[in-house]
């Protein structure tokens, strides 16, 4: 018997569905696909989200300094002249910061092996690239999942049947985070 389902799929085909079908899942929340490809997301975001509550905690806060520039009221940098030169004017600003233990950062590393980078767009702002975001899929991970699946042992994720597709009749399903 396989370990995996192959989906009708080459390898390469196969691996980008399931990390995209991962990402989705684990940046909306629930996703609607059949129940063969279900079952193999199903393994995959299990063990990242297990992977998120193992190392929840494991990081330690560290005071930084850093130079940041000086804007203005309208977002735009500061110049001021020096020795007839146009320079950026900087502070120095006291932050704190997580330092992931070596443990996590190899979990960090694990997740974002699998994890597709997830940009937000604004509804009014669709079609152009300003004013679009990074989301942090590990940080959501971490903080959210982590800590909400903390007593939980396993079981992060549930299949719903729906029925069958109208045009080739494969059984539909939503996987959903519990």
């Amino acid at each position: 018997m396989a370990k995996y389902r192959k989906l009708g799929r080459t390898s390469s085909q196969r691996k980008a569905l399931l990390r995209s079908q991962v990402t989705s899942l684990l940046y909306k929340g629930k996703i609607i696909t059949t129940q063969a490809r279900a079952k193999e997301v199903q393994k995959i975001a299990e063990g990242l989200i297990a992977l998120a509550v193992k190392e929840k905690d494991n990081y330690e806060t560290v005071k930084v300094s850093a130079k940041v520039p000086v804007k203005d009221k309208d977002g735009k940098r500061v110049k001021e002249v020096i020795d007839g030169k146009k320079v950026t004017k900087f502070e120095t600003v006291e932050k704190e910061i997580k330092k992931d233990m070596p443990s996590r950062l190899h979990a960090r590393h694990q997740m974002l092996k699998v994890l597709y980078p997830v940009t937000e767009v604004p509804t009014a702002k669709a079609g152009r690239k300003k004013g679009t975001k990074e989301v942090d899929l590990v940080a959501k991970l971490f903080d959210e999942y982590g800590t909400k699946y903390a007593s939980r042992n396993g079981g992060y994720t549930r299949i719903i049947k729906i029925g069958q597709r109208k045009g080739d009749g494969a059984l539909e399903v939503v996987l959903e985070l519990v």
